[in-house]
């Protein structure tokens, strides 16, 4: 029965599998993110230490609180212990003990008082806070890769479509070059010319799918999805580009902050300082409480023992008196690493500074080149119609023609490689005032 039930799961557990995750992916770039943070390896990893430094805080508290144990323990004396004793000049043999001793009883202790007990449990809070500052963090950068990704993915698509456009182009010249040829209108250079460029265009388009499926894949992989997931893109280049503002960009006020870095960088400062403290508290005594009591039985048999009850109530005062240094050492030590902090802190808040001003000196840059670049691409078009146009009348060589054209696909990778440029600048601008 179990045989034949086993199979029976095992294929329902593949058909539910099958039904989370759909053989293919239409996402805008908003839900491409989305569907990222819900099932990307880091980011479940980074929700995973959030939620064991949670119970680290607890972990923390609960080892200052009372605590209780019981124990019960039974003994059968194979030999009792006999001694001599002189009564009267007379040695006699008496046994001291019984068959059976027993021993029932029940323990409790607790913290009182303890610096670094208390010390301990803020800075497990703060582990939590900065476990929870390390999931932002992830989570931003997911957003920024899964974004980049999608965009080089459409700007790869339009440069294949501009390739074959180009290609299209390319082949109708050298079919009218190779009908010239045959009726003495044109030199064998020149169909070799031309079978030349098509040839580096057709190698330039295998590069370029290679390209586009390795970012697929990379694309696949922030997702969680399988290899042979089919994504398609529903976003275009001119949804994005529309919502790009750059003097709004520009304006927008840089409240360094909310930046997930300083933010961290203030919590390791703090944790430097929990660090010193937790030195110093080393110094100071410590309080604890304990209370036990035990139900003791002792007979030759078992049904009939004796019981007898003990119990004790203490306390425990530990007072730290000299350690030959160590402690003054190890304060020592934590001081220059608070001090480290607080420089550390302070280098990062002028890196981040500096790198909002650079950034928005980037975004203007990039977004006059891209501009400057759509129109000498406009201009490039024009000038290679022209020579084809020339081409085709005598009137200008296959070496004219092949420079216009190499000019062309100049001016369209420079349009392409300035649009890159803009749409990364963006996302690393909006990284940086917390708005991914």
């Amino acid at each position: 029965m179990i045989a034949f039930i086993l199979p029976l799961l095992a294929a329902a557990s593949l058909s539910l599998s099958a039904q989370e995750e759909p053989a293919t992916l239409s996402l805008t770039i908003d839900q491409a993110v989305d569907y990222a943070l819900d099932n990307n390896r880091n980011v479940a990893s980074a929700r995973y230490d959030v939620l064991a430094s949670e119970k680290g805080v607890w972990e923390a508290i609960a080892a200052g609180l009372p605590a209780v144990g019981g124990s019960a323990s039974i003994t059968d004396n194979l030999e009792v212990m006999t001694r001599i004793i002189n009564f009267g000049g007379t040695p006699t043999a008496f046994k001291f003990g019984t068959q059976y001793d027993a021993s029932i009883g029940v323990s409790a202790s607790t913290l009182i008082y303890n610096a670094s007990w208390l010390v301990g449990i803020q800075t497990a809070k703060l582990a939590a806070t900065m476990a929870g500052q390390g999931l932002t963090l992830t989570t931003i950068e997911t957003k920024e890769n899964v974004i980049n990704v999608y965009h080089l993915i459409l700007t790869l698509k339009e440069t294949l479509s501009i390739i074959d456009q180009n290609l299209e182009n390319l082949n109708e010249i050298l079919t009218s070059t190779r009908a010239m040829f045959s009726v003495g209108m044109a030199e064998a250079t020149d169909v070799d010319q031309m079978q030349s460029n098509v040839t580096m265009l057709v190698n330039s388009r295998s590069s370029m799918l290679r390209s586009l499926e390795v970012n697929y894949n990379m694309l696949r992989f922030m997702l969680g999805v399988s290899i042979d997931t089919e994504i398609n893109l529903t976003d275009t280049l001119d949804d994005i580009l529309e919502k790009i503002n750059v003097e709004t960009l520009v304006a927008e006020e840089f409240k360094i902050e909310e930046n997930i870095n300083y933010k961290l960088i203030e919590s390791q400062l703090m944790m430097s300082e929990l660090s010193l403290k937790g030195a110093k508290a080393t110094a100071l005594p410590s309080l604890a409480g304990t209370y036990y009591y035990n139900n003791n039985g002792m007979g030759d048999e078992i049904a009939h023992m004796q019981y007898f009850p003990s119990s004790a109530i203490a306390l425990q005062l530990q007072v730290p008196i000299f350690a030959s240094g160590l402690r003054n050492a190890q304060i020592k030590r934590a001081k220059i690493n608070f001090e480290k902090a607080q420089n550390e802190k302070s280098m990062i808040s002028e890196q981040l500074l500096l790198q909002e001003r650079q950034l928005r000196y980037n975004l203007l840059n990039a977004n006059e080149q891209f501009k400057s670049q759509k129109s000498n691409i406009e201009i490039a078009r024009r000038v290679v119609e022209s020579f084809e146009n020339k081409y085709s009348q005598g009137v200008a060589s296959s070496l004219d023609l092949t420079q216009a054209n190499n000019n062309y696909l100049t001016a369209q990778n420079n349009y392409i490689s300035s649009l890159i440029n803009l749409l990364q600048t963006k996302v690393a601008i909006d990284k940086l005032m917390n708005k991914l």
